[in-house]
């Protein structure tokens, strides 16, 4: 018997076959029994959870000639083509590839016409999220006011995506993901329906490997199943999805712990001989650790570990760590993972991880005392390495102000004067009316711009991603008036963005994401931090007009300068 496409065999056709969702299934049923169908849905989730077939399902209950049921018969005429997706007055679209204006608008044009073939248009839009700011604004016309033959049924796994304005115009239902309970159970069903035999630990392993989308796991099911001959065993899966068993990680967790550098490189080499990919042993090794923590801080944690099927085997591992050090080597593991996507040697990196968590130290809370007298002992170190540069710069000082400074009459005014002091400012350019800006830093228009910053950053990227590359950079920190003022923790990022052509991409979407043309201010985030803490002290003007009082007076501004460099506690002044 052939195992194939076991998905395509096992798609849901009605709401009593999906797995899951109850909720949602419960609430569509009462609106089709009750006639009270709205004409958009949003469907959001992770994939595989049952979004697009759902929405076939409800495509076909509304139009199945049996009359509007709770389910459809899938026996009439129209059930039958809306599955094989031959009836043209019910179009599932990817959002992904038809992203245009263009498109939308064409869709706009046939929404007005009368279906021809059933008695309501279905529109189903996988992927919304990808579709432009454009397209956007172009179908937000048509769910303002739709005719009331259409129906809409927006898909996505990302719906912090998509405009408020669509959002607010559609019956939101969040799709979750499949318990392992569940997922278990209709494997089970099916491997029994297909002659299948299957371990039930392979089929428990295969459900935590699809992390909760019913479709990832009937595929590979169907693929291990074709490969074995419908004899699923559990280190078959292990072979062919390229994980490695928990004993196997026990062994490398008991190195780790020992810090024996040696055995934990010759275990890595056995895995790269098995054919493992370093990539796939580090996402495994995080979980592996991760599930530790869960078994050590959770009571009865066997519902939350993800790969370790039998955690009670694992109590003796888990408490041979400390909470602590499972915390850094969890932290250290992501850190490397992050960084072997882009290794041209990531096992390498691997190892390197490895040995870096072999070093830290071991001994649960005797250890974290131990650091805890390492880190008094290197403040002391810090404390006393401080007063030393503080004692240098008093006797700098002191040279200084036993040279003096030359008067002011005493110059050439044809030349130039040279500071002595150096100056601690930034050099990067600081925008005019800051009061204005710190005093509208919690105004309503700028706590507007701050929810509104993640779909603006995404419509940036869209629009051009170079632009988006420097832009990320920054963080808006006040909005006044029509300009919208953006802080940056680089200069280079800061001096990139406000070249004219990025900047007017960027202009351009925050006209269209906030309904309204916005200028685009830049200054550097120290520069803000400054002007923020400095709130309410003398404006800089005025601290300039008090320096040329004093020097006309007699006094010496210089010393006000070694104040403010080194701080009054720092400073001695002797005549």
């Amino acid at each position: 018997m052939e195992h194939i496409a076991l998905y395509r065999a096992w798609r849901p056709q009605s709401f009593r076959d999906m797995v899951g969702q109850r909720h949602i299934i419960q609430t569509l049923q009462n609106a089709i029994r009750e006639q009270r169908v709205s004409h958009a849905y949003l469907f959001s989730g992770p994939r595989g959870t049952g979004k697009t077939s759902a929405a076939k399902i409800l495509a076909k209950a509304v139009n199945c000639e049996n009359g509007s049921a709770e389910e459809p018969c899938n026996e009439c005429e129209a059930c039958k083509r809306i599955t094989s997706g031959a009836v043209m007055d019910v179009q599932e679209i990817d959002a992904a590839s038809n992203r245009g204006v263009e498109e939308i608008r064409d869709l706009r044009e046939k929404v007005k016409y009368a279906p021809t073939e059933v008695r309501r248009k279905v529109y189903i839009i996988d992927e919304v999220h990808m579709l432009t700011t454009e397209a956007f604004n172009a179908l937000l016309k048509t769910l303002e006011e739709p005719p009331a033959h259409v129906m809409f049924i927006l898909a996505t796994t990302e719906p912090h995506k998509l405009p408020a304005t669509i959002i607010s115009r559609c019956q939101r239902f969040d799709f979750r993901r499949v318990s392992l309970e569940e997922q278990s159970e209709r494997l089970e069903r099916i491997c029994l329906e297909e002659g299948i035999t299957a371990e039930p630990s392979a089929l428990q392993y295969i459900s935590r490997l699809s992390d909760g989308g019913m479709r990832d796991a009937l595929s590979i099911l169907d693929q291990i199943a074709s490969f074995t001959g419908g004899k699923v065993s559990y280190q078959q899966v292990m072979d062919m999805t390229g994980g490695i068993p928990s004993e196997q990680f026990g062994r490398l967790a008991a190195a780790i712990k020992q810090g024996d550098a040696g055995l934990v490189l010759q275990m890595v080499e056995q895995f790269m001989q098995e054919g493992k990919s370093a990539d796939k042993c580090m996402e495994n090794l995080l979980y592996y650790f991760r599930d530790l923590l869960m078994i050590k801080m959770v009571p009865g944690a066997d519902k939350l570990t993800d790969r370790v099927l039998n955690p009670a085997d694992f109590k003796e591992m888990a408490e041979a760590f400390s909470k602590e050090e499972l915390f850094r080597m969890i932290d250290t593991l992501n850190r490397y993972q992050s960084e072997m996507k882009y290794a041209s040697q990531p096992q390498t990196l691997f190892e390197v991880a490895l040995l870096k968590i072999c070093g830290i130290p071991q001994g649960g809370d005797a250890a974290v005392e131990q650091g805890t007298s390492a880190g008094r002992s290197a403040d002391a170190d810090e404390l006393n390495r401080l007063k030393q540069q503080v004692v240098s710069l008093e006797k700098k000082l002191e040279r200084i102000l036993q040279k003096g400074v030359p008067a002011a009459e005493g110059r050439d005014a044809s030349k130039p004067t040279r500071t002595p002091a150096p100056k601690m400012a930034s050099t990067a350019k600081k925008p005019q009316h800051m009061d204005q800006y710190v005093a509208a830093k919690t105004g309503e228009p700028f706590l507007n711009v701050q929810r509104q910053w993640g779909q603006i950053l995404q419509s940036v990227k869209e629009e051009k991603v170079t632009v988006h590359a420097w832009f990320v950079d920054g963080e808006p920190v006040s909005v006044w008036e029509d300009n919208v003022l953006v802080a940056f923790k680089n200069n280079i990022h800061r001096e990139t963005t406000e070249k004219p052509a990025n900047k007017q991409v960027i202009e351009g979407v925050l006209e269209s994401q906030l309904g309204n043309p916005y200028r685009l201010v830049t200054m550097m985030l120290r520069d803000w931090s400054d002007a923020v803490e400095g709130a309410g002290k003398p404006p800089a003007e005025e601290l300039k007009l008090e320096h040329e009082e004093a020097e006309a007076s007699g006094e010496k501004p210089w010393i006000d300068e070694a104040i403010q460099l080194f701080g009054e506690d720092l400073v001695v002044i002797k005549d």
